[in-house]
């Protein structure tokens, strides 16, 4: 099927077994409850000309396995606006989530609050907001796939509300909708591209790929593993003897053959799916965060750094990571691997220190089981960060330190030639680690 335009096509897209919920509801009578002029016929032109009865079809379905309350909106009804008898669809839709612990998938098509209920429609944004936030409290996931257009309090709740949001190409995707904006506004801006760009998006999805990709995404959200994440077996040469000096951890950890966080979520994960974005306007593609299947099929959350200077969108997006899979009960594994933060001027202008602050917090008061491997750098607080108080491990080709020995050396006013020196004093080295108590073993090599 093409990109849907009803909301029966786009609940066909992603799934053949569908069981609509059934509501009692009778014509609507006198223009509504401001007494719109002509409203109550403008509904029911709309009802016929759709063949439904409201904005929004709701009920269950099965999608890749798994059974999920569908929410899909159907722009051709009043621009799929959102009325009382949305918002009471919704949040009886909700209500079914939570009675059968069941995942909730939404799909948004929408121009925003309908204006023919005045402010009892806009209220209906405070109405969802709650719904979406009790279904958060139960511990049960929630995905928005956006379709065209998603604008308005759609967006601005079940849309952006939602913990996983994905989007069919080229949707309109925003605030604002067509008809609202400055004149000279950038059409591009508000799209579900320009979204995914700016960390606002997880993904945008082709129509032909959308029921395999939620398919995954909502097994690995309801199929959590309820014990911690053993730490990952060291990559690369086995055999290696423990580095004899400071400054040979430190070449070991930089060497540009080094296995990364990819080469480790490859070899841990039988599959995965990813989180974009910090939804505060920024996407660092140095930080990898999502959920991964283990060989035994269980669920693990991942925030994986790559071997950059972190940047606020990384620490944030990692926030984001911990805070939802400590939410839904997953169990985090964090691979840290960086030189330190980002401290360039444009960093700083972005909130660096509030994003480190944002992800110290989210580790610290997680009540998921955390578990860190040191995979190569580990520089200053920037690795810290990210690593789990307690049960944070290291490889062989790794080092932990205060600050990076060069930038310990120009702090301390002494000649860059003693930057060796200065390594060794640190004390930075994985049997070192050890030996100081901040990290709980040097992991080996996967056996032959």
């Amino acid at each position: 099927m093409s990109d849907p335009t009803t909301a029966r096509e786009a609940i066909a897209l992603i799934t053949d077994d569908f069981s609509e919920l059934p509501f009692a509801e009778g014509p609507l009578a006198d223009d509504g409850p401001i007494g719109w002029p002509g409203y109550s016929a403008a509904h029911a032109r709309a009802a016929e000309r759709t063949g439904e009865s409201e904005s929004v079809v709701c009920g269950t379905g099965v999608v890749g396995g798994v059974t999920a309350v569908l929410i899909s909106f159907e722009f051709r009804f009043l621009g799929g606006s959102l009325g009382e008898r949305t918002g009471a669809r919704a949040a009886a839709a909700h209500a079914v989530a939570r009675a059968r612990r069941l995942p909730v998938v939404v799909l948004p098509a929408t121009g925003g609050s309908r204006m023919h209920e005045g402010m009892r429609a806009l209220v209906q944004l405070q109405l969802l907001a709650r719904e979406s936030e009790l279904t958060r409290a139960a511990g049960l996931a929630q995905v928005a796939v956006l379709r065209d257009p998603t604008t308005g309090g759609g967006w601005a709740t079940l849309g952006a509300g939602s913990d996983v949001v994905l989007a069919l190409p080229g949707a309109q995707v925003g605030f604002a909708g067509s008809r609202v904006r400055p004149p000279d506004a950038d059409p591009s801006a508000y799209t579900a591209e320009a979204q995914l760009a700016h960390g606002h998006l997880d993904a945008v999805v082709p129509a032909a790929r959308l029921r395999a990709t939620l398919g995954r995404w909502l097994a690995l959200l309801v199929r959590p593993s309820d014990v911690p994440v053993p730490p990952p077996y060291a990559l690369g040469a086995p055999g290696a003897a423990p580095a004899g000096s400071g400054r040979e951890a430190v070449a070991r950890a930089r060497h540009p053959e080094r296995p990364r966080a990819a080469a480790y979520l490859d070899a841990h994960f039988t599959l995965r799916e990813e989180l974009s974005g910090d939804r505060c306007g920024g996407v660092d593609p140095g930080v990898r965060c999502g959920f991964g299947k283990l060989p035994d099929g269980r669920t693990v959350a991942y925030a994986a750094q790559c071997g950059t200077a972190t940047r606020p969108a990384g620490f944030r997006t990692a926030a984001r990571l911990v805070r939802l899979a400590d939410r839904l009960g997953i169990p985090v594994l964090t691979l840290v691997d960086t030189p330190g933060a980002a401290n360039d001027p444009a960093a700083e202008r972005a909130g660096a220190g509030s994003a480190i602050a944002e992800l110290f917090a989210a580790v610290a008061s997680a009540r998921t089981p955390l578990t860190s491997l040191l995979i190569g750098e580990g520089g200053s607080g920037g690795a810290l960060a990210l690593a789990a108080p307690g049960n944070t491990w290291v490889t062989p080709d790794a080092y932990f330190s205060v600050i990076a020995p060069e930038l310990a050396t120009a702090i301390l006013k002494r000649a860059p030639e003693e930057s060796s020196d200065t390594a060794d004093r640190l004390r930075l080295r994985p049997q070192d680690l050890v030996d100081l108590g901040v990290v709980r073993g040097i992991v080996a090599h996967r056996p032959d």
